[in-house]
């Protein structure tokens, strides 16, 4: 009876640990972030461009290619809020927090959200811009921003994938990605030593010193004693 139950009880465990296990990996995959923001923050594709102060859900929702798909949500996950477009961004140092970058704006003008890091990770998510917003944020903050053509407001998720992203100087001209966002350090390549070859040994030949005439005489006193014996057996024969 005792074991019965031990034996129900590992099964309950046992499926148990089935219903948590998936919970956790999507949190992992799609990077799912609960963040409350103490004054509203301008975030693209939303209405107004703004977040009012309070608590928000993100969720990556595409990561396959160069362009990342991130979902903001209210915060119980029944309203989405906005689609935003963003790029990779490399940090050197991951850290155990979440990170949320802005960009330093006017007093009195909300912050402009620029970028977020999930925890743990190298790799974060460089938001983008409308045209038109990037380079009034760029003229605002006297630096480059990340920017597309397309509406974020209205356009698909399939479209975001494909939206060609540039960044915008200051002074309003287009400039490379390169210029906003971090690339991964290069890596040297480490070339592997050759295995070393053990040397082979050399053979030592002998010198040929001695010549065939030994032999020759050898088999001549052989043949000699060999006809003797023959000789002798046939006169005892006879």
């Amino acid at each position: 009876m005792k074991l019965l139950k031990g034996l129900g009880t590992g099964l309950c465990f046992i499926v148990l640990c089935f219903l948590v296990a998936p919970s956790a990996k999507a949190d992992q995959w799609n990077q799912k972030t609960v963040i409350t923001f103490s004054a509203p923050v301008e975030v693209p594709g939303v209405g107004q461009h703004l977040l009012p102060a309070g608590t928000y859900v993100f969720k990556l929702m595409d990561s396959s290619s160069d362009r990342h798909i991130v979902q903001i949500f209210n915060q119980d996950e029944t309203q989405l809020l906005t689609t935003v477009l963003a790029i990779p961004n490399f940090r050197l140092r991951a850290t155990d927090k979440t990170v949320m970058t802005f960009r330093e704006r006017p007093a009195g003008e909300p912050e402009s959200l620029k970028a977020w890091f999930y925890p743990g990770r190298e790799w974060g998510d460089h938001f983008v811009y409308e045209r038109p917003r990037a380079i009034e944020l760029a003229k605002e903050t006297n630096e480059a921003v990340l920017s597309t053509p397309v509406a974020l407001t209205d356009a698909p998720v399939d479209v975001l994938k494909t939206a060609p992203v540039e960044a915008v100087s200051p002074s309003g001209e287009t400039v490379e990605t390169a210029t906003v966002v971090e690339a991964p350090p290069a890596q040297t390549a480490v070339v592997a030593p050759e295995p070393a070859v053990a040397p082979q040994p050399e053979v030592a030949s002998l010198p040929k010193t001695a010549s065939h005439l030994p032999l020759l005489g050898l088999l001549g006193l052989l043949s000699l004693g060999g006809g003797f014996v023959v000789s002798g057996f046939l006169k005892h024969s006879a």
